[in-house]
């Protein structure tokens, strides 16, 4: 999917800022202050970013920055005043009512806060809904809609009503009738939010388990920089309607663009986020019998094993690949050099 140049203005007027232009404007900052100045109300201003095949992308921000308007423009929930979305080529901003009822139906996934659910209806049904919508024949609706509760952890569950589950598990009745329709695109509005922070934690872990097995394109809003940092491959950032920055969680951490994001970033412990990839010297070498660890292994855990090797570890990728070294000093250099002095 990729968003391109998309504004969500609310006024009396809207469309009147953009013309033909399509929402390309040579200085968003300059065009979103002369809208504002108009009386008009800019929920997303120059928006644009890709969300590649299998990737969760986070978008974050504080309370008002436009993270939730721009999960909905992105699925019409929404109608953006301006821009392109494409989806698969196909900008949904041109297509037909009937044709993005279709595109909703069968490749798009949502999931939000509140959990949305059907009082009316156990479980099962809850889960089966939006293929009954679809006009699937009961029996395999129910059967796929079975599958589904097994894959979040709900057997012996089925017959229950909403009002009869925990929190955690009526998110995961959420999670679960999302996923019936096997969507192309994942989005997922602060699905947690609402949780006790033990249950949180646990549904986080639930989220990344169903990832591995699903290998979904998944947009998800969050305002919890800990809760991006768990989940994210890679991240949006943004204030008053506009994206701040984008990247990988380590990147926005070891190189914020501004106060704003560095703020973000403050109280995140670097050993949690570095990993070994991140400090490994390629121009190290060291002699066969030394330590091995692999590339994603975090400096937490890398720490003790440099404790018992002093002149260090030699670190790999995945197909065993010797990528470099990495020495106590050098994990000393990339904590102390955390956050290095972002531009206002």
């Amino acid at each position: 999917m990729s968003c391109r140049n998309v504004w969500k203005v609310y006024g009396q007027k809207p469309e009147q800022f953009f013309d033909d232009n399509n929402g390309e404007v040579s200085d968003a900052t300059t065009h979103a202050d002369k809208i504002r100045n108009a009386d008009h109300i800019v929920a997303s201003a120059d928006v644009s970013f890709d969300v590649h095949v299998g990737e969760i992308f986070v978008i974050m921000g504080l309370s008002g920055s436009g993270k939730s308007t721009m999960v909905r423009c992105l699925s019409r929930i929404v109608e953006p005043t301006a821009g392109e979305i494409l989806l698969d080529g196909q900008d949904l901003l041109s297509v037909s009512q009937k044709d993005l009822i279709e595109y909703r139906r069968h490749k798009m996934g949502m999931v939000f806060q509140n959990f949305g659910l059907m009082p009316h209806l156990n479980v099962l049904d809850n889960v089966a809904f939006p293929l009954e919508v679809q006009g699937i024949p009961r029996e395999e609706r129910r059967a796929r809609a079975q599958a589904m509760i097994s894959l979040v952890g709900l057997e012996g569950r089925e017959a229950s009503f909403p009002r009869q589950l925990s929190g955690g598990q009526q998110q995961r009745v959420g999670i679960a009738r999302s996923l019936a329709v096997e969507p192309e695109m994942w989005f997922l509005d602060e699905p947690f939010s609402a949780l006790d922070p033990l249950i949180r934690r646990q549904m986080q872990d639930e989220f990344l388990r169903l990832q591995r097995e699903l290998k979904k394109s998944i947009v998800f809003i969050t305002h919890d920089f800990l809760e991006a940092l768990r989940i994210a491959d890679r991240m949006a950032i943004m204030r008053d309607g506009a994206v701040v920055q984008i990247g990988r969680p380590v990147d926005l951490i070891l190189n914020p663009v501004d106060s704003y994001v560095k703020e973000f970033t403050n109280d995140v412990p670097s050993e949690l986020v570095l990993t070994a990839r991140d400090v490994a010297d390629p121009t190290r070498t060291f002699a066969t019998g030394m330590g091995e660890a692999t590339a994603e292994t975090s400096l937490a855990d890398l720490l003790p094993q440099l404790a018992s090797n002093e002149a260090g570890v030699i670190i790999r990728d995945t197909f065993g690949v010797e990528l470099g070294g990495v020495t106590a000093r050098d994990v000393v250099r990339a904590l102390a050099g955390k956050g290095q002095e972002a531009t206002s």
